[in-house]
């Protein structure tokens, strides 16, 4: 038995074509599908990762974070307020037309504006002002410095004015404006089933590996490991961690794993003082709320045992976390170190906070978008209620859930991050700042938790050129964001693959599974 950081991925026919089909043809198996193919609709990996075959980036980031061309060539500030990019000449769109400045514009027109959208990449477009120079040259116009920039452009994909002008979500789903520039042009899309890629053949930068690339949804982990098992995908994602062990030992089987930049923690409502699910021990609400009380936050912290989490429920696949940059990024703060677990002092905190009998919550989680999420909830249940917090769990399919965390029905939260630009930034820019929908800040601080201080840090940083400076600021407002527990990080998810034999895959950070990482084994 082989493991690696690599991923190997086995070559099958992708299932019901002929029994000689092509050798050069890629199944993956995947636990969440796509929610569209606009590659504008929603910011999530499943969507990302289908959109980066379809369309390109004008930055791209490698499988370590590490930012790269590609639409834009080279990228530098001209003056304090201003970037100026270069673009790629010779690049067609898949219908063989050119594309150029004016393409990047109407993306940055659109992709802000996409209706029903609640978090589209288009927001890294906001407060930007972007100047057609030539046909391939733009300036980028800030308020101020922006050391950013290139990270930002790393987010959203371009997509052509030609085919998109007018476009709606629906006439990408089903085809009509889907052309790009990308190595794979899109075939077809069957929500609930599977998405088909065909290779681009006249790709402007490095030949597509594969002829056809079809994922397939599979929802259960059990029925991902058989469809691997039986040959009808090559390579699944999200390998149950209580799978890992028999699969290490079949020898027709690899598993891979890798770190990512994903951390799962606990959200609680801090903003209101009534709260849907939080109620006393006779079942009446509790007002003021007491999620607001930094006491309760860090009891419920001090509640959780971090290490039995990674260990029983994970199977060793995380890695306990005491904030919500992953190691290695920019931004990592040393000593934030994850919370100890206390259940005594956790009930001391209740008491001062005038809980000595604790209280009633219910917790809300997916039970269909991380790594043994719903475990996750009902472990973390059984620790709250052991200090007093008696605990109830609902969970649901992430369709339902993330939308009624939009509306704010829920009080204690059970929701994972990874960053989108690859910078420490952007979790300081949506998941702690103030609410500023204006601004693209805090678009997904659920808990609604607002800090001055924070505030001030963050938007400071958003100008600092220095990068000690800058790192300095980040870390700052980290550090008072956690001391304040305006989130409860549990652990930071490591991703994990199971393939055939046969190829090489880079595992990526972003937790994304692309058939431009996938290569034959030498």
């Amino acid at each position: 038995m082989r493991t690696s950081i690599s991923i190997a991925v086995g070559v099958m026919a992708v299932a019901g074509m002929a029994a000689n089909a092509v050798a050069d043809d890629l199944t993956f198996g995947v636990r969440v599908e796509t929610s569209s193919i606009d590659p504008h609709f929603f910011n999530s990996p499943p969507n990302l990762q289908i959109a980066s075959h379809i369309f390109d980036k004008l930055v791209k980031r490698d499988h370590n974070e590490q930012l790269q061309p590609n639409l834009a060539v080279s990228w530098k500030p001209v003056e304090k307020n201003t970037w100026e990019i270069k673009l790629a000449k010779d690049v067609k769109w898949h219908d063989g037309s050119p594309f150029t400045a004016d393409d990047v514009l109407f993306t940055v027109e659109r992709s802000p504006n996409v209706p029903g959208s609640s978090s589209t990449p288009g927001r890294y477009f906001l407060q930007k002002e972007f100047v057609k120079v030539d046909d391939h040259t733009l300036h980028i116009k800030t308020e101020g410095p922006y050391p950013t920039m290139a990270n930002d452009l790393s987010v959203p994909h371009i997509i052509s004015l030609k085919h998109g002008k007018g476009a709606t979500t629906e006439q990408y789903n089903n085809g009509k404006a889907t052309i790009g520039t990308g190595p794979y042009k899109f075939v077809k899309w069957v929500s609930g089933d599977e998405v088909v890629l065909t290779a681009n053949p006249n790709y402007w930068g490095k030949k597509p590996k594969w002829d056809n690339v079809v994922y397939k949804k599979i929802v259960s982990g059990p029925s991902r490991v058989a469809a691997l098992l039986s040959g009808a995908v090559d390579l699944i994602d999200f390998v149950p961690p209580e799978d890992v062990r028999s699969l290490e030992k079949n020898k027709k089987v690899v598993i891979h794993s890798g770190s990512s930049n994903r951390i799962i923690q606990l959200v609680p409502d801090v903003s209101r003082d009534a709260t849907p699910m939080v109620w006393d021990n006779d079942g009446k609400p509790i007002w003021p709320n007491p999620l607001m009380d930094y006491r309760v936050r860090k009891a419920i912290s001090k509640a959780i045992n971090r290490n039995a989490i990674v260990d029983r429920v994970l199977e060793g696949q995380g890695i306990p976390a005491g904030q919500t940059v992953a190691p290695g990024m920019h931004g990592y703060t040393d000593d934030l170190k994850p919370e100890p677990f206390d259940p005594e002092g956790a009930k001391k905190l209740l008491a001062q906070a005038g809980f000595p009998d604790g209280f009633r919550v219910k917790l809300h989680g997916p039970n269909d978008r991380y790594v043994n999420d719903a475990k996750i909830v009902a472990a973390l249940a059984q620790m709250l209620t052991r200090v007093g917090i008696k605990s109830e769990v609902e969970t649901m399919p992430k369709s339902v859930y993330f939308t009624r965390c939009r509306k704010g029905l829920y009080s204690l939260m059970l929701l994972g991050y990874g960053s989108d630009t690859g910078d420490a930034s952007a979790g300081l820019n949506g998941l702690i700042h103030s609410l500023q929908p204006a601004r693209g800040l805090g678009r997904i601080n659920r808990g609604l938790y607002a800090n001055r201080r924070v505030d001030d840090l963050t938007d400071a940083a958003l100008f600092e050129l220095d990068q000690d400076k800058r790192l300095n600021l980040i870390q700052d407002a980290y550090r008072i964001a956690m001391k304040h527990v305006a989130s409860i990080p549990i652990h930071w998810q490591v991703n994990i693959w199971a393939s055939r034999p046969g190829l090489v895959y880079e595992s990526r950070k972003d937790e994304n599974t692309l058939a431009m990482s996938t290569s034959k084994a030498k």
